[in-house]
């Protein structure tokens, strides 16, 4: 399929205004919507294999829809009825229309991230006008994946079985970090991935991954093209690739082969760190990517295959309490630096009563998870910190004229904010702690010794230092993950000289 045509493509109305409207009753006759609605509300149809969906955003696509019921057995038809922001999906049997309709009674469903509403249709099998070329070509592609064979050819749409089982996925609006793992999360529930490999191009996160075969990879597409990871954000754009087969030299955060798990992890960064996951998964072992609400068409898959049900924190909130500080040196603006490493602080308050104590406001659930995963534990000022989910949903700022000895800060506006611009680098590098520091924005005239001498009189032993080819960046290696975390806090936003201020983050390389 031709880019990202997909949604636009296959997003026009399945229906010429005529005979087959009026054969429909569920409310969508013209000039009586909503009394049929309410009509339709209070009878309780009784179960169908023919399913009435209300509700749903304007420009909806058929594989939209059809994504909903995909995971509980073959559909057979569809209507979209554009202008009333509705839609009539036809299921094979009506056994997996009950399933379907069981399960979203207990998850909500979603298409764009806005919740739908699924009920039975009066009706008991769904008739439409033969002029529906575009969604019959899809449902042809999506039968022929689910009976395991092959479309036929002819449709212009180009949704004939894909013939090769890798995918490129472009990934837009990518406000959180996307992860291998995550992907390989995400797209294992419709078969085995065999491999992976991620690369920015074009200022944007993308990856090729293969399938064990090409139905495989075609009903992923179909089910995922078009669907947000995250909420409101990181979009995935799911086309064919013209390569047929992946060669994976290394095993790593950027690139994976499933079958060869010898594989050596190269000059790229090693495998996944288990802590690196858990910012993911959280502790819910429910969970599929933690606070982070995963793809809906992925957790019905799961579901109606018989697997765990997927849920994510969606009442937690973005405050964390962080514990055991080491009260006579922590400060807000100490806290801030270190927080910020995994998103973006907005407010940190000390606890006037218990010094050891701090609230952090993160800017959503999601960053909070990512620093709590990663710094409870660590060692901050000599004592080892303990970091959780708060109860409170903000920080409160002292009230007018009230002096709190400094104990609290709004950085809600701190131009230190490293994942405030859309689809930055930053989210493709965050680490956990670690003794290796990445250090960038380094003047021209700056030399090793310098960086040797600033980073060691903030507190320990600089180990090993690695400029890089332009010497606008270096990885310098302390000799304890604590003295690290203590030259990150103390020197990230250094002044260097003529406004260079340097920037320091942890890195997974080793010198």
């Amino acid at each position: 399929m031709e880019g990202r045509g997909s949604d636009e493509l296959l997003s026009s109305s399945l229906y010429n205004s005529g005979s087959d409207m009026s054969s429909i009753s569920d409310g969508t006759s013209n000039g009586s919507d909503s009394k049929k609605l309410r009509v339709e509300d209070r009878m309780e149809a009784p179960p169908s294999r023919v399913l009435h969906i209300r509700k749903l955003p304007n420009e909806t696509s058929e594989t939209e829809v059809i994504a909903l019921g995909l995971p509980f057995g073959k559909v057979t038809n569809i209507l979209t009825l554009k202008g009333k922001n509705q839609a009539f999906l036809e299921l094979g049997t009506e056994e997996a229309a009950i399933t379907m309709v069981n399960y979203y009674s207990t998850v909500t469903p979603h298409v764009r991230n806005v919740p739908v509403f699924i009920q039975y249709s009066n009706h008991k099998e769904l008739k439409t006008d033969a002029g529906n070329q575009r969604a019959q070509a899809v449902l042809q592609a999506v039968s022929a994946v689910q009976g395991g064979g092959t479309p036929t050819s002819g449709s212009d749409l180009a949704l004939t079985a894909a013939s090769s089982p890798v995918l490129r996925i472009i990934i837009d609006n990518m406000f959180y970090p996307v992860t291998l793992d995550v992907l390989q999360q995400i797209f294992s529930k419709f078969g085995t991935v065999m491999k992976i490999i991620t690369f920015t191009k074009n200022n944007q996160f993308q990856a090729l991954l293969q399938f064990n075969d090409p139905s495989t990879a075609q009903q992923a597409k179909i089910a995922l093209d078009g669907q947000n990871i995250y909420n409101s954000c990181c979009t995935l754009r799911i086309d064919y690739s013209k390569l047929v087969n992946l060669n994976v030299k290394y095993n790593n955060d950027k690139s994976r082969d499933y079958t060869r798990p010898e594989l050596p992890a190269g000059d790229g960064q090693p495998a996944m760190d288990p802590n690196m996951a858990a910012a993911f998964q959280g502790k819910d072992s429910n969970s599929l990517l933690g606070a982070l609400s995963p793809l809906n068409a992925a957790a019905a898959a799961a579901a109606a295959a018989g697997r765990v049900a997927l849920s994510g924190h969606s009442g937690s909130s973005g405050v964390l309490l962080a514990s055991n500080l080491n009260e006579e040196m922590v400060t807000p603006q100490s806290l801030f630096t270190l927080f910020g490493v995994y998103g973006d602080t907005q407010r940190v308050k000390i606890l006037y009563n218990k010094k050891d104590s701090a609230l952090i406001q993160m800017a959503d659930a999601s960053q909070a998870q990512l620093a709590m995963s990663h710094l409870n534990g660590q060692k901050m000022y000599g004592k080892v910190i303990r970091v959780a989910l708060s109860k409170h949903t903000s920080v409160q700022l002292p009230r007018d004229g009230l002096d709190d000895q400094g104990l609290t800060k709004d950085f809600t506006n701190s131009p230190l904010h490293r994942f405030k611009k859309p689809g930055s680098k930053n989210f493709q590098n965050i680490f956990p702690p670690s003794t290796t520091l990445h250090l960038s924005n380094i003047p021209t005239d700056v030399t090793e010794e310098d960086l040797r001498l600033l980073f060691s009189n903030a507190g320990g032993t600089v180990n090993a230092f690695k400029f890089f080819q332009d010497h606008k960046m270096a990885l310098l290696q302390m000799s304890t993950v604590e003295e690290a975390i203590q030259g990150l806090i103390d020197l990230h936003n250094y002044n260097m000289g003529d406004n260079h201020h340097l920037r320091v983050s942890f890195s997974k390389s080793s010198i």
